[in-house]
């Protein structure tokens, strides 16, 4: 009976899902873990190196090959890979599809290789834009590059397993990508625990490569199993598809560039700061804390609803209805979590960093620049959206405008910030924030106007019923806070800080329930139906179309 049922579970989750609200369920459960073990890896990191520049020298050795894997293969996968494959799948084309999806994954990674190649040997010259502000020494600046070249091989492996999520992704498989993505953070966990005593901080990479080649044999067999085989064409160079592929990621490629520029203009902008290894270390740590909900709660709505969005862009009514739904739902979910991080930011750093070689001024510091990204959480989440939107109408250059202006506003910001003000590493935060506000609110308006008029009454109101809910929310989190903190737990020890954050949050996400029930928000009727039947959760993956109403994914 126990097998049975375990085998019914994992073929409801690995079956393809149907709907929106289901997809964003597992899609939601998988990035949890996958957070879960991303906070596992920084805290053991932080444990063992500490917030020192030995750390903060891996942080800046993974920048350009990140960078780089951006320009090659995201930046087809996330923009144009999806709505051109579903098109093939739509019209039956499956054969044709796979061809055009081997071909594109031949010429990424060979773009990506022949690249990556010039970057191994020119690392040294490269790198030095990490040290504008000279405090590394010629030995740190040997090591930076000798990780990062060991990282260029991981992304390598990475790349495959990131074709394997969108391919999957086309046809609303979910579960297996995600469970991959967070096995790659458990095989850094796993080289880190191995060899770090003997390796040292190469260690954390040997992870990479662990966690790499994990998240592309986990994904291996369901892309057997939805029948493709690697068969790259040179015929197929230039077809149709991937014709279209081009055209559409070539706007995507300059945004992510310039996207990038701006992260690599940040480190360089740190180092100018005294002590830049652990300034990186903090505003890295900062930004993971910031950026769990935009993955969480964003990216994954966002993903979930893309093949819907691209399915109606010829249905613009269909379309308008399924990304307002989105939109609501998604800003739901990250106001109230914004507040919380926000209230109990330094009970979180402590609680996630909070290791005997993360000091005390780290942790201070790290709260601070942590509470300026959240002003920001929701614009983030937000954007994730509005750009597959864009996305899903064939679209891409209004993102790369709004991209490069974005970009242009950040290191405004930073250069007045860092190098007129002299102010610390918080400020890049206070400049990251002001972007990410007028980006989505540009981006949504631009939207509006290529889609149609939204009617922005009932937005208006729903909006404001969700702000006031929040803030609310953010008030009950900080009375019982400081009366626990300073009348009743001694928060230097780990379990009541950790009754603390738990009574604390439980306080102020019980009023926000409450509150936006009050209010009759409608996200809120929606989610309290799902934790009414939480308990037969297999149905609610089955059948939660009836919760939300519409959105559904059609085969």
């Amino acid at each position: 009976m126990g097998n049975n049922l375990w085998k019914k579970s994992i073929d409801l989750l690995t079956r393809r899902q149907t709907n929106i609200l289901s997809a964003a369920f597992i899609i939601m459960a998988t990035v949890l873990l996958s957070q879960f073990l991303g906070l596992i890896r920084q805290r053991l990191l932080v444990g063992i190196f500490g917030a020192s520049d030995t750390l903060g020298i891996y942080f800046y050795a993974s920048q350009l090959p990140d960078t780089l894997f951006q320009l090659t293969i995201a930046a087809a996968l996330s923009s144009a890979f999806i709505p051109i494959f579903s098109e093939y799948l739509a019209k039956g084309q499956e054969k044709e599809a796979h061809k055009m999806a081997s071909t594109l994954l031949a010429v990424g990674f060979c773009i990506f290789f022949f690249l990556s190649l010039l970057l191994v040997l020119f690392a040294p010259f490269f790198l030095q834009i990490f040290n504008l502000g000279s405090h590394f020494t010629a030995a740190e600046m040997t090591l930076m590059v000798n990780l990062m070249r060991i990282i260029i091989f991981g992304q390598l492996l990475f790349i495959v397993g990131t074709f394997f999520t969108a391919l999957l992704q086309s046809y609303n498989h979910f579960f297996i990508p995600g469970i991959a993505a967070a096995l790659y953070n458990f095989g850094i966990i796993l080289g880190v625990l191995l060899f770090s005593s003997v390796f040292g901080i190469y260690a954390a990479t040997i992870g990479v490569l662990i966690g790499g080649t994990i998240f592309v044999l986990v994904q291996l067999p369901q892309a057997r199993k939805v029948g493709f085989s690697f068969h790259p064409s040179f015929d197929y160079l230039f077809s149709d598809g991937v014709t279209r592929v081009g055209k559409l990621m070539w706007p995507r490629t300059v945004a992510i560039v310039i996207f990038q520029l701006g992260t690599v203009a940040i480190g360089a902008f740190i180092s100018f700061l005294p002590d830049p290894g652990r300034m990186n270390v903090i505003f890295d740590f900062a930004k993971t804390l910031a950026f769990a909900p935009v993955v969480l709660f964003g990216q994954t709505i966002a993903q979930a609803a893309f093949p819907v969005l691209s399915r109606e862009k010829d249905k613009l009514t269909e379309f308008k209805t399924t990304f307002l739904n989105s939109f609501n739902q998604m800003l739901y979910l990250v106001l109230p979590i914004s507040a919380l991080i926000l209230v109990l930011r330094i009970p979180f750093v402590r609680l996630v960093f909070g290791a005997s070689k993360f000091d005390w001024p780290a942790t201070v510091l790290t709260g601070q620049t942590l509470a300026y990204f959240c002003l920001s959480i929701f614009a983030q989440a937000l954007i994730a959206l509005i750009l597959r939107g864009f996305y899903a109408l064939h679209d891409t250059k209004t993102p790369l405008i709004i991209s490069g202006l974005s970009t242009i506003i950040l290191l405004v910001c930073a250069y007045f910030f860092i190098i007129v003000s002299h102010m610390g590493v918080e400020s890049l935060a206070i400049a990251f924030t002001i972007t990410s506000i007028i980006q989505m609110i540009i981006l949504f308006l631009l939207l509006e106007k290529r889609v149609g008029r939204f009617d922005k009454w009932p937005l208006f109101v729903s909006w404001s019923k969700i702000l006031i809910s929040s803030l609310f929310t953010a008030l009950a989190l900080y009375i019982p806070l400081k009366l626990l903190d300073q009348l009743v737990f001694d928060t230097t020890r780990t379990i009541n800080l950790i009754f603390l954050t738990g009574i604390s949050s439980l306080a102020g996400l019980s009023l926000y329930l409450f509150l936006t029930w009050f209010f009759d928000v409608k996200e809120a009727r929606t989610y309290l139906l799902v934790f009414k039947r939480i308990g037969n959760w297999r149905d609610i993956l089955s059948k939660s179309q009836e919760v939300l109403g519409d959105g559904k994914i059609n085969q």
